[in-house]
């Protein structure tokens, strides 16, 4: 059984969160460095030289990339044989997204549902744990945005809709989303297992290299493809103002479902797509 101090836990937290927050990653600056080269648009071509400013600006001087800092959403993988000491491992989270919200100067979005009194703090998070095998513990830091957030959706068609119910869902939500997202997006889709899996898989689908195919099905990666292309098609553009880049990229994650289900859920990502891993 290893040991891991709950203070190491909260320091990599702290410091994935202020990361996050203020460095874009490379595989997003790629994917918006290519969508330069094939927007048509003059005003959309000058959004997207902007954004890519923006991230410079704050990669140098450690500033929030947007003043949304987001809601902490933690993907956590602990190993079997790994014991937390010091410490519960969701309070050691929970301590770092306090600390990386204080120290890193990010805004605070975090309130109650019906008084809306902010929590001051940024916590609670949303962490999703998994227990696998080994001996290591594995974070990956995403603060999601709200307005690209309010944006996203989830349905549950009937088995009958198939491929062609599951594309007509996903583009009505695009194009219903318009502007509100901050695109170029990066778009999340989950099908299959229950509700809340179908969810979750579609935010698990935005942690993937932007742009990059699904590795092990051959169906989904057509199906991003294809998405994208017809998502580029409605013409909403960079920062709704009209163009050919409307999506960065389209992810899509599956499982299998009930016989009577097909859920199917769309996780939009605006172009500040944020999220940072270590392993302990």
């Amino acid at each position: 059984m290893r040991e891991i101090d709950a203070q190491q836990v909260t320091a990599t937290v702290r410091k994935l969160f202020i990361e996050a927050n203020t460095t874009l990653g490379q595989d997003v600056l790629s994917a918006l460095k290519r969508a330069i080269t094939k927007e048509e648009s003059a005003i959309g071509r000058q959004v997207l030289e902007k954004i890519l400013q923006n991230a410079a600006i704050a990669r140098e001087g450690s500033l929030p990339l947007c003043q949304d800092t987001g809601l902490a959403v933690l993907f956590v993988e602990i190993g079997q044989d790994v014991r937390i000491v010091g410490g519960d491992l969701r309070g050691t989270i929970e301590e770092g997204v306090r600390q990386a919200y204080a120290d890193g100067f990010l805004r605070k979005s975090v309130c109650d549902p019906l008084t809306r009194e902010n929590t001051k703090d940024n916590t609670p998070a949303v962490i999703h744990l998994d227990m696998v095998p080994g001996n290591q513990l594995k974070i990956i830091a995403m603060p999601k945005g709200g307005g690209s957030e309010n944006m996203s959706r989830a349905k549950m068609l009937t088995p009958s809709a198939g491929i062609d119910g599951i594309k007509k869902f996903v583009l009505e939500t695009v194009e219903k989303a318009g502007a509100n997202p901050c695109p170029p997006i990066v778009v999340g889709i989950g099908i299959g297992g229950s509700l809340e899996h179908a969810c979750l898989l579609a935010k698990k689908a935005l942690l993937r290299e932007t742009g990059s195919p699904h590795p092990a099905d051959p169906r989904l990666a057509q199906l991003e493809e294809e998405l994208c292309g017809q998502i580029n098609a409605l013409g909403i553009g960079p920062a709704g103002l009209g163009g050919k880049v409307t999506a960065l990229a389209v992810h899509a994650e599956m499982a299998p479902c009930h016989i009577a289900s097909l859920p199917v859920a769309v996780n939009i990502q605006c172009h500040v797509a944020r999220h940072q891993e270590a392993i302990i």
